[in-house]
């Protein structure tokens, strides 16, 4: 007995794998570019995340050190997953490193109690599972071209 499931054709998951790739990744560059590039810069940002941090309502200050540096570094690795994940360079370890930074993330505002973010933050973990679930069907991605190329014995053709 054929299920729906059996209908789909692989070239048609390849395309939608490789949509919803491209557009998670350009969401997460574009997060890591406008942290690092945008209105106030990354110094500014850093300094907005130490003050958030010093007032949460469960009256646990968390130590500026522990926020400062991360802080700085998040945009930069949401800059660095996005390039992986848009291109599909390193595309496993790129979705990883996110689900890792998600749950970093979602820590972070659950501790200050931003519900709504740890919602939101919820579908781009139904996104990363989505996309780790599926690498099988990653075949247009650098990853692919590269894996071809070293079957050839490095040639193109």
């Amino acid at each position: 007995m054929n299920s729906p499931l059996s209908q789909l054709r692989r070239r048609d998951l390849v395309i939608a794998y490789t949509l919803l790739r491209i557009l998670f990744g350009v969401n997460f560059f574009n997060h890591g570019f406008v942290g690092i590039f945008g209105e106030g810069s990354l110094p500014q940002y850093a300094q907005e995340m130490v003050d958030l941090f010093q007032s949460t309502p469960t009256a646990i200050a968390v130590p500026e050190v522990l926020v400062r540096g991360p802080a700085f570094l998040v945009p930069i690795v949401e800059l660095l997953i996005g390039i992986g994940i848009t291109l599909g360079v390193g595309t496993g370890l790129s979705l990883i490193v996110g689900m890792v930074l998600l749950t970093m993330l979602t820590y972070g505002v659950t501790l200050l109690e931003n519900w709504g973010a740890a919602s939101s933050q919820l579908s781009y973990a139904i996104v990363f599972t989505l996309l780790i679930a599926g690498r099988c069907f990653n075949d247009l991605s650098v990853d692919k071209a590269i894996s071809r190329r070293q079957r050839r014995g490095g040639k193109f053709m």
